[in-house]
């Protein structure tokens, strides 16, 4: 068994690395100041700028097909690619990609919706959580009804990442009310044919919409893969979001604690340095041990994916103990650094705000644990089994 990253692997490792150093970070100081003063941390234009600059470099469509000019590097060094860009909290993602169940897109659908996305022409969003139906997904009430040869969508989404900015939605809705979570389907529906979006204020800098359906007339060719079949591409989707999170808090973490690190050896009280003081050294030491417990839940949750395993259970441990991780990181990097951690010149309080909605979105805490805990029950996981 062998461990260590492969020379591939380094280099991109090193490469995104070496690019959020020059590119991101000196970002930094500005994004702060704009969002103190209620604008945009960074806009659109200037992501993409960044987005085209790391295309030179190669990076471009990371989990892309190469069909569709992407690098196609699979979910290990997405993983890793991730953590690099966790660093640092300006909102930023590499070009050239689009959501998983996009490629379920028949050939006509992928025209008009998956390869301009890729592209970057046109930008979409997950429409699943409703406010009846959060971590119980498969209890969603939007309705779609059959009239003729569309399909009349009412009902409400919320909590809906780029809801604002998306100009189509991958929404979720039920066909046959009968079936309960079998008869649910996905519609690609443009904003043009009805939907609109309100922005929901958060206590971080992410900001959801809700979305409003009534009355939506879609067309019956724009259902996403088959009918009654939606439910299983939201889990898709879903899934790879829990280790995605895991390798999220394992990058901002890092970052954090070396801010703590730092700070303890140049902050003194009663004549020495905080970082000779054994509760600081246990914060710090505590820290760096779930840390890199983080790092090989997650790794593994996306070599599992990577060899086409079911990586459901592993993500669930994965996303539950990484996410509080990055909490608990947050807290104690918070505490060392006293009154200025709480300030918002540094980007502590940033991140503290940010990273307690990890612990909710993509399936919350009680719901990993109800995943972990039933997969043992049954039986569908054996304890001492699971390396694969």
């Amino acid at each position: 068994m062998d461990f260590r990253l492969t020379d591939e692997q380094k280099m991109v490792r090193d490469t995104v690395r070496a690019f959020v150093q020059k590119e991101l970070l000196p970002l930094e100081g500005d994004v702060l100041r704009n969002e103190r003063e209620g604008r945009v941390g960074i806009e659109r234009e200037q992501l993409r700028q960044l987005q085209l600059k790391a295309k030179e470099l190669g990076f471009w469509g990371i989990n892309t097909p190469e069909e569709y000019g992407g690098a196609n590097l699979g979910p290990v060094m997405t993983a890793i690619i991730i953590m690099e860009l966790s660093h640092t909290f300006v909102p930023f993602a590499f070009g050239g990609s689009a959501d998983n169940i996009l490629y379920h897109c028949n050939e006509e659908q992928k025209q008009r919706y998956l390869i301009p996305t890729i592209n970057g022409e046109r930008r979409s969003c997950f429409a699943l959580t409703e406010p009846g139906a959060g971590s119980d997904a498969a209890n969603i009430k939007m309705s779609a009804v059959k009239d003729g040869k569309h399909w009349v969508l009412n009902g409400e989404k919320v909590f809906i990442t780029n809801g604002n900015e998306a100009d189509f939605t991958m929404v979720f809705a039920v066909t046959d009310k009968e079936r309960g979570a079998r008869g649910v389907t996905c519609f690609l529906v443009d904003r043009e044919m009805g939907w609109r979006s309100n922005y929901i204020h958060t206590m971080g800098e992410w900001g959801p919409a809700s979305l409003y359906f009534e009355n939506v007339r879609v067309p019956e060719e724009n259902i996403l893969g088959e009918l009654n079949q939606g439910f299983t591409l939201g889990m898709q989707w879903i899934g790879a979001g829990r280790w995605n999170i895991a390798a999220r808090a394992v990058g901002a973490a890092e970052r954090l604690l070396q801010m703590g690190i730092d700070y303890a050896k140049t902050r003194s009280t009663f004549g020495k340095p905080i970082a000779e003081r054994q509760a600081i050294q246990w914060m710090i030491a505590d820290s760096r041990v779930e840390i890199e417990a983080t790092r090989w839940l997650a790794l593994h949750a996306a070599w599992m994916a990577e060899e086409g395993l079911d990586t459901r259970h592993a993500a669930s441990i994965a996303k539950l103990y990484g996410s509080n991780m990055a909490n608990q990181v947050a807290d104690r990097v918070m505490q060392i650094h006293g009154g200025m951690g709480y300030t918002k010149e540094l980007p502590i309080e940033r991140w503290y705000r940010e990273m307690r909605v990890w612990r909710i979105f993509e399936g919350t805490d009680e719901i990993q644990r109800f995943i972990i805990s039933r997969d043992l029950l049954r039986g569908y996981v054996r304890l001492g089994e699971e390396l694969v």
